[in-house]
């Protein structure tokens, strides 16, 4: 297929993304495995939501954090996956100006909502364990709604100039994005301009907040495995470690896929381009995907009321 030319006299009004430039071939074998991985995702994520919203006995501040979660991951996959799909099935690989720099946005400010919300699961499971007595005064209704406001505002604020600056730069030529998706980095590299702040900004401002939110996880966890070994009642250390594992395991998910990403694009020259491009798109699906079964399976209130959420229908 021969694609449009790389140049323009005219000022850059939209972009093309050609998924695997080196291997055309891998999107016609991808397109099954990522529509159902999608599906899942949705459903999963959907069936979680529906059964905490239907359930009375999950009304309380962990599954609240648990919807949020699942919220997050299926405006993620929404935002990445069907155009990925369309790309594959349709050829649609055109993407106006404005999408594609909404589509970095929300990418950013999402991922990074999630991280925040994996850090405010990880205090509660250090209250609940911790100080087990203060739990329902600490992490209440008013917690949750003032940790959401500012996952939020945080992020928010932070991720806001990360497209503003993209789109700011002259896109005066070429305008074949070699990517699935609107990466702030694929994107920039194509602009006239000196991009150099826009990729510290990103940097700096990505791993900052990646960062903190990564070691305040590791600090409550570590208070929570200093408390769990001083427990010497029988069956109490499983018990309370259990209590922990459904999120442990998210968040190796979340941290194991993404790096794995950054590894990846760190040694560009030596992998092939069309891997992190593939990586970069199953960080949208793994995740959302496995998240609400791990929880489905692992916590024995959720299993009871998706029973009972089938049994209604």
């Amino acid at each position: 297929m021969a694609f449009p030319s790389n140049y323009s006299t005219a000022p850059v009004s939209e972009f093309l993304l050609i998924c695997f430039p080196n291997y055309q071939t891998w999107q016609h074998w991808l397109s099954l495995p990522l529509s159902l991985l999608f599906l899942l995702a949705m459903g999963a994520n959907a069936t979680l939501l529906i059964t905490i919203w239907l359930e009375a006995s999950l009304h309380e501040p962990m599954y609240y954090l648990l919807s949020l979660l699942s919220l997050l991951d299926m405006v993620l996959c929404l935002t990445v996956i069907p155009k990925v799909l369309a790309i594959f099935w349709f050829d649609l690989r055109s993407i106006s100006f404005s999408a594609c720099f909404l589509q970095m946005f929300i990418m950013n400010c999402f991922l990074a909502m999630e991280s925040c919300t994996f850090m405010v699961m990880a205090y509660d499971r250090y209250v609940a364990i911790c100080h087990p007595l203060q739990y329902p005064f600490i992490i209440s209704d008013q917690f949750v709604a003032r940790a959401i406001i500012f996952a939020v505002a945080r992020n928010g604020l932070f991720f806001l100039p990360v497209p503003i600056l993209s789109a700011r730069l002259r896109y005066c030529a070429e305008n074949i994005i070699k990517n699935c998706i609107c990466t702030n980095l694929s994107v920039s590299r194509l602009s006239c301009d000196d991009i150099t702040f826009n990729r510290l900004y990103q940097f700096v401002v990505g791993w900052t907040l990646l960062g903190s939110d990564l070691i305040f996880i590791v600090v409550s966890y570590s208070f929570i495995l200093k408390v769990v070994l001083r427990i010497k009642a029988e069956g109490a250390v499983t018990k309370a470690l259990s209590t922990c594992g459904s999120h442990f395991i998210l968040i190796l998910f979340f941290s194991t896929v993404l790096l794995v990403l950054v590894i990846t694009n760190l040694a560009r020259k030596r992998i092939p381009p069309d891997v992190p491009i593939l990586l970069n798109i199953l960080h949208h699906l793994i995740p959302p995907a496995l998240n609400p079964i791990v929880y489905g399976v692992r916590t024995k209130e959720i299993k009871q009321g998706i029973q009972k959420l089938l049994k209604r229908l």
